[in-house]
């Protein structure tokens, strides 16, 4: 097995550096050449071209938000099955055991939020 050292983490430190160097870049930039006019209609709400009407703080069901969690939940289990699909060979069986015990434990979650409801919209 191979033995990792500090000096393999050198690209992943240097992508992490230079996409924070972007950012940081693009934030200060725009800070800077952008427009610096303070006024009521600049502040005012603006939603395709339309006059905001209402209260921004109108109740939302509780349901929307567990659709989105779920969603984002069931859809990070790809990045951990992803790697484990392409090492497939070299994990051998026991790799395929631990992939089976994952699906296993958020296949039990799936019938737990089905049997809870949380599908179910009114």
């Amino acid at each position: 097995m191979k033995e990792y050292v500090p000096a393999d983490y050198t690209p992943v430190i240097v992508q992490f550096a230079l996409a924070m160097a972007f950012v940081i870049f693009a934030v200060v930039t725009t800070h800077l050449l952008g427009p610096k006019q303070r006024s009521k209609t600049h502040a005012a709400t603006f939603e395709s071209g339309l006059e905001a009407v209402g209260d921004a703080r109108a109740p939302i069901s509780i349901k929307y938000f567990l659709v989105a969690i779920l969603f984002v939940l069931f859809d990070v289990e790809i990045i951990f099955m992803y790697p484990w699909a392409v090492n497939f060979k070299t994990l051998g069986m026991v790799g395929f055991i631990e992939m089976l015990t994952f699906m296993a434990f958020l296949l039990i979650g799936f019938f737990y939020i089905v049997k809870k409801g949380v599908f179910k919209w009114e």
